[in-house]
């Protein structure tokens, strides 16, 4: 396929702001599939990962449904005209948007398997709040 036909094709890949938010979102959302399938070999145990209401069962949940909504939030990102591709802001909120979206599902797994972790959500708290302080930074300058 000629690369000059690739916009009147699939008019989507010409708004791509930020292509690599826009790959590792999608590949996010994939993880989140992947894994998803993995947890679902067990769900119906009423037993899995400590019972339904258990703290280590809920916190990789949570792990599970941050690498989709997390991923999403990358390909958003990826789409939108602001921040001003090329800017400093947009290249740290691009930055801090794959941060966040890698290091909080991490974070939840890690605090599922040992709940000492969950000292580290500051990581992809402050960089997600980041990449959101950035990108409205520049769109309201």
């Amino acid at each position: 396929m000629q690369p000059l036909l690739l916009p009147v094709l699939f008019p989507i890949a010409a708004a791509v702001q930020q292509p690599i938010n826009w790959t590792v979102g999608w590949g996010l959302v994939l993880v989140a599939f992947v894994s998803g399938a993995m947890l679902g070999t067990g769900w119906h145990r009423d037993d899995f990962l400590g019972g339904y209401t258990s703290f280590r069962r809920r916190v990789i949940r949570l792990g599970h449904i941050a690498f989709a909504a997390l991923g999403l939030m990358n390909v958003i990102f990826s789409l939108s005209p602001l921040p001003t591709p090329g800017t400093t802001a947009a290249q740290f909120a691009s930055v801090c948007f794959i941060a966040g979206g890698v290091t909080m599902p991490l974070v939840c797994f890690l605090t599922g398997w040992r709940p000492a972790w969950r000292h580290a959500f500051f990581v992809p708290v402050i960089s997600l709040i980041a990449a959101v302080t950035f990108t409205l930074w520049d769109g309201l300058s």
